[in-house]
């Protein structure tokens, strides 16, 4: 049997949606994309979204869009994948890496506060892995210093804080679509806010800085190409995409509670057997509703002695390796950028820079989880889990 870490759910209704598109002749952006963008925002309840080849670019327009540049610092989690980052380091500003909660692996938000300073322009807190940072502190930090507040939502379609949907408490949310997400366009992202000067912002700058709004009347008749005031990008989704992007939104609730229903099983297993002598399950918070779009745990560290934790990293490494011989796929969480070439040699960066996010990096194992997954399966996936641990020499 083999098990893959992620397995996108694709049925006769994305097949025949992508090949309704394909005869229609309007592949690139169009109708399809308008309609996805305007579900989107009634499902997040944001009053606007724009669609983007990837949230890479959401990310990187929602940068642009804040207006930091050269001279400004720009908070982001040492825990996150390294497009978080890499928003501000493209706009010239300066990602300022912030330690992580131990228990969430969010952004945490008091070594947040230690670093802000008077150049200190914005935040981009991430909702690592479907489970909601804690925004209630973000606001009030952003508030307090006039921060621009971005969410990394890539992974939190689905979660929540309180009646809110994650990715639309701060001033720009930017979600993926990426396939190991919980509905996917192949690649693609979204952009919302509830500010209608940045969404014009966002579909310009994703148009190569075409400038839509104003090609109206005459010039519009004319079939005239409309002016490009600013720089911009082709960042454009395409409506194959958001066909397939559509079919999977009108069945994502189904998709949500299986994937809640894997990862209680998950935890159940864990918690009741010898796994829970070496293994945390994800936590769970009561003000915040958990999409799972991983199910990340974390090797239970009994020592901060380094020879200790440096064993125990090389031993979740072995247990990765000896897994995927016996047909099950992990991986690492995610990981700590400034642990990465780019950011360690640029910034000087070390390891113990940001202890928290170090140990998260080298010490978490997600287990594969998506929304078809049988219980067989999951079984399968604890058993090895277990038996490749106890053979594995200490």
């Amino acid at each position: 049997m083999k098990i893959p870490l992620a397995r996108p759910w694709f049925d006769e209704a994305d097949e025949r949606a992508v090949v309704e598109t394909l005869r229609s002749g309007w592949v690139g952006q169009g109708p399809k994309v308008a309609t996805f963008e305007r579900r989107f925002a009634k499902y997040t309840g944001s009053p606007y979204a724009t669609a983007v080849s990837s949230c890479t670019a959401a990310l990187h327009l929602a940068a642009l869009a804040a207006g930091w540049g050269p001279g400004d610092e720009v908070l982001v989690p040492a825990f996150t994948w390294i497009s978080t980052p890499n928003a501000a380091e493209y706009t010239g500003a300066t990602p300022v890496f912030c330690d992580v909660d131990p228990v969430t692996l969010n952004l945490d938000p008091e070594d947040a506060r230690r670093r802000v300073t008077d150049r200190t322009r914005g935040i981009i807190p991430v909702h690592l892995f479907g489970l909601a940072a804690d925004m209630i502190s973000f606001l009030a930090l952003a508030r307090e210093h006039q921060l621009v507040l971005v969410e990394d939502a890539a992974c939190a379609l689905g979660s929540y804080v309180g009646q809110r949907h994650a990715g639309t408490l701060g001033e720009i949310g930017c979600f993926s679509f990426h396939p190991r997400k919980s509905i996917t366009t192949g690649e693609g992202g979204m952009l919302v806010t509830h500010r209608q000067k940045l969404d014009i912002a966002f579909r310009s700058l994703r148009d190569i800085g075409a400038d839509r709004e104003n090609l109206t009347g005459e010039r519009a008749a004319q079939q005239q190409l409309p002016d490009f005031p600013v720089l911009g990008f082709n960042y454009r989704l395409t409506d194959l995409q958001a066909a397939l992007g559509l079919t999977q939104l009108e069945k994502f609730t189904e998709i949500l509670q299986l994937r809640r229903d894997r990862a209680q099983w998950y935890c159940d297993r864990i918690t009741r057997s010898a796994l829970n002598d070496w293994l945390l399950p994800p936590p769970v918070c009561l003000d915040r509703e958990h999409a799972y779009q991983s199910y990340v745990c974390r090797l239970r560290l009994a020592s901060d002695n380094l020879a200790v934790f440096e064993s125990l990293h090389a031993r979740r490494n072995r247990l990765m390796q000896r897994l995927l011989e016996v047909g099950v796929a992990t991986r690492p969480g995610t990981h700590a950028p400034h642990l990465l070439s780019y950011y360690q040699k640029k910034y000087r960066l070390c390891p113990q820079d940001y202890p928290q996010a170090w140990q998260a990096d080298w010490l978490t194992l997600a287990l594969p989880l998506y929304p078809q997954m049988t219980e067989a399966e999951q079984e399968h996936v604890s058993s090895r889990l277990e038996s490749v641990w106890d053979s594995l020499p200490q």
